[in-house]
């Protein structure tokens, strides 16, 4: 017996001089939304269309400033002048050339300097594309306020209710999906005058509509779910069960949704613009600058290089960091 129990003594510590005891590792823990931010911030593209975005809300604000000029103002002595910068008109580039023709010095305004040029009746583009930025994104910020109030609030309240309700407000919806914006756009033009309300009127009948639908198939899978019937077994009412447990779990995707839909909105005020159920001149939005430029495409380009070139930047910076924010928040669907 001794000698089994001197034999078991030397085998064990045998093996501890060989192998070396691993200790646990302890995982500091991290919270979702810090987890999201980690994300968000390896995804260059969600970063580099961030940068972008806050670069066109500043030159939006402040750019203007720099102008003497106000975007209605017009100066028929300086009409359809290329554009013309300080400092790189020395390197051959903006340096008031048209068709090998210095404008300026032709016209004997040696002294004046217009960043993107002026139009056909002698306004700033640069005031005017930069205020048009401003509409732009105020209509993207509508588009996220409708969004978050209208479709969040109807969705959830139509998918957590079910029945009747459910019913009667998805055939609502049926029917406004039905008519064509373009339609409800024309019928408002017809009561209102063509301008901002019009449209913030057409995004507030329909803009609502694709959140409320999202949020709604979302609600219905989680109100069955067993954390949310435990709420109810202990008595806790509907509102608390919509704002403790659905909210937290659908907000996510109510963000991703939101910014989707705000290229979208901002398209959508640029083409009625363009056919002239938008903003009416002398406002200035990037729809009105592309249609103007467009109909001096041939003899004067940089009157539709710019704005287009701002409208495209701003919707692609918005694409990028709408799929940052949905890897961000729900890194299955990256593989999808």
């Amino acid at each position: 017996m001794n000698h089994n129990q001197d034999f078991l003594q030397n085998d064990f510590e045998l093996v501890f001089q060989d192998e070396t005891i691993q200790t646990d590792v302890v995982y500091q823990g991290q919270s979702f939304w810090k987890d999201v931010w980690h994300r968000f911030i390896q995804n260059k593209g969600a970063l580099v269309g961030f940068v972008f975005i806050v670069f066109l809300v500043l030159m939006a604000i402040f750019a203007p400033m720099f102008s003497s000029h106000t975007y209605d103002s017009v100066i028929m002595d300086h009409v359809n002048l290329p554009p013309r910068i300080p400092g790189l008109e020395k390197l051959g580039i903006f340096n008031g050339t048209h068709n090998g023709v210095n404008i300026y010095e032709q016209r004997g305004l040696d002294d004046v300097y217009y960043f993107f040029g002026t139009d056909t009746l002698g306004r700033d583009i640069w005031t005017r594309v930069w205020v048009g930025t401003r509409v732009s994104l105020y209509i993207a910020a509508l588009a996220v306020v409708i969004d978050m109030v209208f479709g969040m609030t109807y969705g959830m309240i139509s998918g957590y209710l079910g029945g009747r309700v459910d019913i009667y407000m998805q055939r609502f919806i049926e029917i406004l999906s039905g008519i064509p914006n373009l339609v409800i756009v024309t019928l408002l033009v017809i009561v209102m005058k063509p301008g901002i309300m019009s449209i913030t009127i057409a995004l507030l009948i329909t803009g609502w509509i694709g959140m409320s639908r999202v949020v709604r198939s979302q609600v219905l899978k989680l109100k069955e779910l067993d954390y949310i019937l435990a709420s109810r077994t202990l008595g806790v009412k509907t509102p608390g069960i919509i704002k403790q447990d659905i909210l937290p779990n659908i907000f996510g995707q109510v963000i991703i949704m939101s910014m989707f839909s705000i290229p979208n909105a901002i398209f959508y005020e640029s083409f009625l613009a363009f056919i002239g159920l938008g903003l009416q001149p002398p406002m200035a939005s990037l729809g009105v600058l592309i249609s103007d430029g467009f109909k001096s495409l041939l003899a004067y380009p940089h009157m539709l290089l710019f704005p287009v070139v701002v409208l495209a930047i701003l919707m692609l910076s918005f694409n990028l960091l709408a799929d940052g924010l949905r890897d961000a928040f729900d890194p299955k669907m990256k593989e999808m």
